[in-house]
């Protein structure tokens, strides 16, 4: 049974301040909900209706298509929509191979198709700065399409971090080489600008490596491309060095 209390509680939650206060994010249908209980999260609580089958065994309270409807964040919602607790990463030291570095990349649809860019390319870890979107967006969370239960976030001063690393630090700039004849190693961070800043001024300085996307179109032409559509460019030819 679905109580109005449940209700508010879970709508809190599309708030920043809330998730951060509680520790608690949603994430909603059967492919989302299915991969993180897959990937061992634990739900604090999970909302289903009887179509629902989890892949895991889990507390389930047994709700109506309608009463979904009330919960849900999403247009056309599906099945279930759990709440879990936010996980809390420990060491932000850069592992070996490859890893991405957000820095101020604002737009949830964005972030979520970069975490699933990531977890496509075997990239496990991304650090974000502290003024990159909120990972644990419900918008987010979906856009993820269940990818983020298998990265790895990191909320970080990432001009500290890439300071402190011994490793290459690969970033697409305007005024970069091509990446198409540059050397790529196989260990790096790979930073990805704001939608329209790009690299901040206080990062580009620590890019040890410049990397530039060509434009095959001569004179007029778009001025740049989408963040998400660059962070998959750059690690397609990472791997593809690799293979």
């Amino acid at each position: 049974m679905l109580s109005k209390n449940d209700i508010k509680q879970v709508h809190l939650l599309e708030q920043k301040k809330h998730r951060t206060q509680s520790g608690l994010f949603v994430a909603e249908g059967p492919k989302v909900v299915g991969d993180l209980l897959r990937h061992g999260f634990l739900p604090q609580r999970l909302f289903a209706t009887v179509d629902y089958q989890s892949p895991v065994p889990v507390s389930t309270t047994e709700i109506s298509d309608d009463e979904l409807r009330k919960l849900s964040f999403l247009q056309h919602p599906q099945q279930v929509l759990a709440v879990f607790p936010i996980p809390h990463n420990e060491g932000i030291t850069p592992p070996a191979g490859l890893c991405l570095a957000l820095d101020g990349v604002q737009d949830p649809g964005n972030l979520g198709t970069i975490i699933r860019i990531a977890d496509w390319f075997d990239i496990k870890t991304i650090y974000c700065s502290l003024d990159t979107a909120d990972a644990w967006n419900p918008k987010v969370v979906q856009a993820t399409m269940g990818s983020i239960a298998r990265v790895n976030l990191y909320y970080t001063n990432l001009e500290q971090l890439l300071q402190s690393t011994t490793l290459p630090v690969y970033g697409t700039l305007l005024d970069g080489d091509n990446i198409y004849t540059q050397t790529l190693s196989t260990d790096g961070i790979i930073v990805m600008g704001n939608e329209g800043k790009g690299i901040s001024p206080s990062i580009r300085p620590l890019v040890s490596h410049r990397l530039l996307i060509p434009c095959y179109r001569q004179g007029d032409t778009a001025e740049s491309l989408n963040v998400a559509i660059a962070t998959a460019i750059t690690c397609a030819e990472f791997r593809r060095r690799q293979s």
